[in-house]
């Protein structure tokens, strides 16, 4: 069973936050960014890697590879996983992959969505995947960086 310590919806994906923040509390020393586009550009890659920990290892995969993997991980890998959206979370779920609780970090506003919390911005969409996420007993936690209490869940389905 993979040691995951987080799994976080964060459209920056690795940034100061995840990078000096989050490892840190949870423990983390493998960020997995779990994302089809990003596995394949080197460029962002590189700029993540920039912001990543040096204590920490990052790996760039997409989901299907993610989902083929991630039981192959070492007892010695302190997983953080990073989403950009529900829907790749969903996918990992659905595919096997032991998530039990998801942070939800940041979800910027964009055209159709609803800001909904602090740092979440939601369309329908977003909430019936999180109602999944749900149903197939995934914890959800609106929650921006550690040191700050979570904010309500329900504001998601409202």
């Amino acid at each position: 069973m993979p040691d995951i310590r987080l799994t976080r919806i964060d459209n920056r994906l690795i940034h100061g936050q995840v990078a000096t923040q989050w490892c840190g509390v949870v423990g983390a020393n493998l960020l997995l960014v779990a994302n089809d586009e990003v596995a394949g550009d080197e460029f962002r890659q590189g700029l993540m890697n920039m912001a990543a920990p040096s204590y920490a290892q990052t790996r760039f995969f997409t989901l299907e590879k993610t989902i083929n993997i991630i039981h192959r991980a070492s007892a010695n890998q302190h997983i953080a996983i990073i989403c950009e959206s529900p829907q790749d979370v969903l996918k990992l779920v659905e595919g096997g992959v032991p998530i039990k609780k998801v942070n939800i970090g940041n979800m910027h506003m964009a055209e159709g969505k609803r800001q909904v919390a602090t740092s979440v911005a939601v369309d329908d969409d977003d909430v019936a995947t999180f109602r999944k996420l749900q149903e197939l007993g995934v914890e959800l936690e609106i929650k921006r960086v550690p040191d700050t209490p979570a904010e309500n869940i329900e504001k998601l389905f409202k």
